[in-house]
């Protein structure tokens, strides 16, 4: 989902069809790095996009491929910079943001109480900015942990997709939630997140939360 000052549908799909077809080309050179969940090796003989992949993935611990749908917004969202001062980039729950005024993400949590009545309030001044989120709960991809969400503002899209998914891993339960946090605002690139489990919600960083619609005050726990 891509929304801009102008229609620019064909170049957003002509950028989509050259970073998935390079993509698709390198696993099936190296299919390890479609299937591993460890950091995987440098290569600077690869695309650019796998290059930013596993950057950003080697910083949290993670495979590869738990940066792809954040990469993927990062080339898009940049790319069509040289068209547009504004564009977002919505790539199934990972966000590239560039705008001239506020904007509100809202934070989806599957069947939590807290889902979509909390939104995170991005500031120009902050942008190009990444926001992603992972969940255990929501969507088809891997999670180790049991959060509805877990959703990371950072520089880029690329680095907020790792770090939702190494953060997502580390929360096997409620009380393993301020444990990951502690690890994860280690990292100068993170910016700040919330996490969501059930009826609980823990933020940090400097970011700016705001009510959404005319639901009561969620039950949260300050980390």
């Amino acid at each position: 989902m891509v929304s801009a000052s102008r229609d620019l549908s064909a170049q957003t799909r002509d950028m989509v069809h050259t970073i998935r077809s390079e993509l698709e080309d390198y696993i099936r050179s190296k299919p390890d790095f479609y299937t591993t969940l460890l950091p995987y090796p440098e290569d600077p003989f690869a695309p650019e996009i796998v290059k930013e992949m596993i950057s950003a993935t080697r910083t949290f611990d993670v495979g590869p491929m738990a940066a792809v749908a954040g990469t993927i917004a990062d080339f898009v969202g940049s790319g069509l910079l040289d068209y547009s001062e504004e564009v977002i980039v919505e790539n199934g729950g990972d966000i590239f943001l560039k705008t001239a005024r506020p904007t509100t993400v809202s934070v989806y949590a599957g069947d939590s109480p807290l889902s979509n009545a909390l939104g995170l309030i991005a500031d120009p001044s902050q942008m190009p900015l990444g926001i992603c989120t992972s969940s255990a709960t929501v969507g088809h991809s891997l999670s180790l942990g049991v959060a509805d969400a877990v959703c990371v503002v950072a520089q880029s899209a690329s680095v907020a997709d790792a770090a939702a998914t190494a953060l997502g891993n580390r929360i096997t339960n409620k009380q393993a939630l301020k444990q990951g946090l502690e690890v994860i605002r280690e990292f100068e690139a993170i910016k700040g997140g919330i996490v969501i489990t059930g009826k609980t919600m823990a933020a940090w960083g400097d970011i700016e939360l705001t009510m959404i619609g005319k639901r009561r005050r969620p039950i949260a726990q300050r980390v």
